[in-house]
């Protein structure tokens, strides 16, 4: 075999198939695009979904790439499985060819076998196949065409060898490409340890024929519901990592190129041998593995987080970090081990060294959070085991709030549970977790997919008859005017209707619109449809398959009919959105100018009365700093900068450096925004959306909040144009009636202010004085009624309407006139929250007497819980009205 490193095998992929007329297609990111079926993007055809269903058009047949690729979460990951196994990754690049109702099985084999003997130079009597045990076709040409003996050819069942994308749509056979790590053992026994499932044959490639369309789900596969599809597709992978250790002939992924770098950063930071390295081969692997995942989820815009996407990465990074302390490390190391990823992989994926020392500081920032709450975690944890018979279980709710209140992801603490053989009950904590998501309202993370196959079959219709050229609907947002259409069609509750009458909820399809579609945060267009004496108010717009919009509104005047029509934007509501539009780039801008290039767009939203956007960064935006912020915007608006559009490639787009938005799926051409003038480019964006034509348009601009959305995100709302001034005006007022609530002029108010903030200060600091007086006349009273209870001298009363702070008190001035053999019992009922004291002198504490653990049975009476000190221990409850059962319940636990 030829000698390759795994950036030269990737390059030589890509190559091959480039000169085979496919057109390479750069990485999507690993947050999939406009597909919430998906936590990740986690395989090439991703990308590529909507092409193969029909629903989206490209310029191009033949496509190839190597896609970054997630494949963990979900509760059935074996996350456990990273280190131990060999071969076992969370991010992992496939290699991928696919063809588009172009070429099809013939040359998908001829193509793959090319590859791998002739660039790769693998040797033939080392490889076999597989294919499903019905395709008939694919058999003969590798038995056939290609000169495989069929004592390298398994026909398999559809478990393995056949693919579908759900129960109905695009499905097909596959065939997959081993290469034999053990040949001494004989030809003959290749096909039988196919069937078997052995560990001799190592799968590395993936062949996926789309060849028919299921329209009934078969569990059985007769093929009684197949279709043939009128466009047979591609759709192949091949796992880069796997490839690479068959090349540099090794036997685990992580003794390759690409995770060997990683591996020895981590060693020279830690000071180990090699054979201190070889003994904890999992640590070093997981590590390795886990700081790939992180540095390429947080360059796609996930940073560590609670929920969703965000808790992976909190994932990966906070295992990584657990099995860095098992070798030694107790302060933030992974940062400097991600240095050498992106150094490694961020000649092809340029994004890492773009965005380089954000990736490098969120790892740390999460590093930081979780070392400091890891002791306490697992100090928990370990009294759990404790306090459990030797391989016991870790119950559901145990692990939940570790990982809830403590922050121990569950995989952290299953991890440890099972180095000292203990095991979790997974399934209690699922339904703790769900039970948590319920009663939190977090619903359905990913939320729900719109099917598409009723707007399709309309759109192909309207298209047969002519009525829709080939690209659909005719849409150009870019038009502000009237313009005259064709009403095609009326829909309504899933159905086609002839004449809507006057309240009808209907969706209209027109032959062209320049009403704009939702897209890239800025919100539809609204305005009104008339024909010939009716009216369609049109409140929204969507575009539920490529070709084709929708108008979403109500008739609120007379019978609408198909035929001409007169569409009607909103005129002063789009240019309100566009004011707020242009001043989102603008501020983007400037935070990227004051913040740092590490600021990302998160999410934004674009409306007539306000915008919001959402961007990363890791510190509170300070006052000081919004007020430079939103001078330096204004400073823009004021210099009257032209805005203008032009339109390019997506790749030189990038190349000159546009900004892109998160999540957003861009097309190979995409339109920008440039704001420029006099040779200075203020701001440059891809973007669709519809803006001013120059900023003195956008009046100006305020920002009304600033705060955290998670960890790492903020959200800053602002206003544009006459909201801002009516804003201003507001505020304006607000102010001027408090100067005259407080008899001072606007720029006496702060003065006059802090005044009063001091004379408060003072009273609460009498007040408190004389509560404490009030406490110390209250103790001396309890004190007359000591008793004597097991030898003990014991104070035990309620005193309401006490602060814990008070308490606290009582408890130290008891200590300090009972010396020894001493108990004092508090209880307090303040603004009907009880809370509970127990204070010890210490000889009790030395006797083994701990104030915590005679807490815990009082706490219970009153619906609460608590703890503290050996000496001293506080709690709260719900039900005060059970105080004196709690403190009675305390003599008989002192006799």
């Amino acid at each position: 075999m030829k000698s390759m490193t795994s950036a030269e095998v990737r390059q030589a992929f890509l190559d091959f198939f480039i000169g085979l007329g496919h057109r390479h297609v750069a990485s999507s990111s690993l947050v999939p695009a406009n597909d919430p079926t998906l936590l990740f993007t986690n395989s090439g055809m991703v990308q590529f979904k909507d092409v193969f269903l029909g629903l989206d058009k490209r310029d191009y047949k033949r496509a190839t790439t190597a896609q970054k690729s997630m494949r963990v979460s979900g509760k059935h990951n074996d996350l456990e499985n990273v280190g131990p196994s060999p071969r076992h990754h969370t991010f992992f690049e496939m290699l991928g060819n696919f063809s588009f109702g172009d070429y099809f099985k013939r040359d998908a084999i001829h193509y793959a076998w090319k590859f791998i003997t002739e660039v790769l130079e693998m040797p033939e009597e080392r490889l076999a196949v597989s294919v499903y045990e019905k395709d008939d076709d694919a058999y003969r040409i590798w038995h056939e065409d290609i000169g495989l003996p069929a004592t390298r050819i398994a026909r398999l069942g559809p478990k393995s060898n056949f693919w579908q994308m759900g129960e109905t749509g695009p499905c097909g056979p596959c065939s997959e490409i081993f290469w034999d790590k053990h040949p001494e053992q004989g030809e003959d026994q290749i096909v039988p340890s196919l069937l078997a499932d052995e560990d001799r044959m190592l799968e590395f490639w993936n062949l996926v024929f789309m060849q028919f369309n299921r329209t009934q789900p078969d569990p059985i596969h007769s093929g009684a519901y197949d279709v043939p599809l009128p466009a047979p597709s591609v759709d192949t992978g091949m796992g880069l990592e796997r490839i690479v250790s068959i090349i540099q002939g090794v036997e685990a992924n992580y003794d390759t190129d690409l995770f060997l770098p990683i591996i020895a950063t981590t060693q020279r930071l830690s000071g180990q041998t090699d054979e201190e390295v070889k003994a904890n081969y999992v640590a070093y692997r997981v590590i390795a593995d886990h700081i790939r995942a992180a540095v390429f989820l947080i360059a796609d815009g996930v940073l560590p987080g609670a929920k969703g996407r965000d808790a992976v990465c909190r994932l990966v990074i906070r295992r990584a970090a657990r099995f860095g302390r098992k070798i030694g490390f107790h302060e933030p190391f992974l940062s400097q081990v991600a240095q050498t990823v992106i150094e490694q992989m961020g000649g092809h994926y340029t994004e890492l060294q773009e965005r380089s020392a954000a990736i490098q500081r969120a790892i740390t920032l999460e590093e930081e959070r979780f070392l400091r709450t890891l002791e306490r975690g697992v100090a928990e944890l370990e009294a759990m085991m404790d306090a459990l018979p030797p391989g016991g279980t870790i119950s559901g709710e145990q692990a939940f709030y570790l990982k809830a209140t403590l922050g121990l992801p569950i995989q952290v603490t299953k991890d440890i549970a099972e180095e000292r053989g203990y095991t979790v009950d997974m399934a209690a904590f699922h339904q703790a977790e769900e039970a948590h998501s319920l009663v939190s309202g977090a619903g359905q993370a990913m939320g729900t997919m719109e099917s598409g196959e009723f707007y399709s079959s309309i759109l192909h219709d309207l298209q047969g008859q002519g009525l829709l050229g080939s690209d659909g609907v005719r849409y150009d947002p870019y038009t502000s005017g009237p313009i005259q259409a064709q009403a095609l069609a009326f829909l309504r509750d899933g159905q086609r209707i002839e004449r809507p009458i006057v309240g009808d909820k209907v969706e209209v399809i027109l032959d062209q619109t320049q009403f704009y579609v939702e897209a890239g945060g800025q919100v539809s267009d609204t305005g009104l449809l008339r024909g010939t004496d009716w009216t369609i108010e049109v409140e929204d717009m969507k575009k539920p398959v490529v070709g084709l919009i929708v108008h979403v509104g109500e008739v609120v005047e007379g019978s609408p009919a198909l035929g001409p029509v007169s569409a009607e934007v909103d005129l002063e509501r789009r240019a309100a959105i566009t004011r707020h539009h242009s001043g989102t780039h603008l501020l983007h801008a400037a935070l990227r100018n004051h913040l740092g290039t590490g600021v990302q767009q998160r999410g934004s939203l674009v409306a007539p009365d306000r915008l919001r956007f959402d961007f990363s960064y890791n510190d509170k935006v300070t006052p000081s700093q919004l007020r430079a912020i939103e001078q330096e915007i204004n400073r823009v608006i004021l210099a009257d900068y032209p805005v203008r559009s032009e339109t390019k490639s997506l790749d030189q787009a990038r190349k000159e450096g546009a900004m892109a938005l998160f999540g957003e799926k861009y097309g190979e051409t995409v339109r920008t925004i440039i704001i420029e003038k006099n040779g200075h480019r203020y701001s440059y964006e891809l973007c669709g959306g519809v803006h001013v034509p120059n900023t003195a348009e956008i009046g100006a601009f305020v920002f009304t909040s600033e705060g955290a959305v998670s960890a790492g995100i903020r959200r800053v709302e602002a206003l544009a144009g006459q909201a801002a001034l009516d804003y201003i005006q507001e505020r304006l007022s607000l102010l001027q009636s408090i100067g005259e609530r407080l008899q001072a002029t606007p720029d006496q108010i702060i003065a006059r202010l802090e005044a009063l903030q001091n004379d408060l200060a003072a009273a609460r600091k009498t007040i408190s004085q004389l509560q404490t007086r009030l406490a110390k006349t209250t103790f001396d009273e309890l004190m007359t009624s000591m008793s004597d209870i097991g030898g003990k001298s014991a104070l035990i009363a309620q005193v309401d309407n006490v602060s814990a702070d008070a308490l606290r008190e009582m408890a130290d001035w008891f200590r300090d006139k009972v010396k020894t053999s001493g108990v004092i019992i508090l209880g307090s009922n303040s603004e009907g929250k009880p809370s509970l004291l127990v204070g010890l002198t210490d000889d009790l504490v030395k006797s083994g007497l701990k104030a915590g653990e005679l807490i815990k049975p009082l706490a219970a009476i009153i619906g609460g819980g608590g703890g503290g000190r050996p000496n001293l221990a506080q709690a709260g409850g719900k039900d005060p009205a059970r105080l004196p059962e709690a403190l009675k319940k305390a003599r008989e636990l002192l006799a």
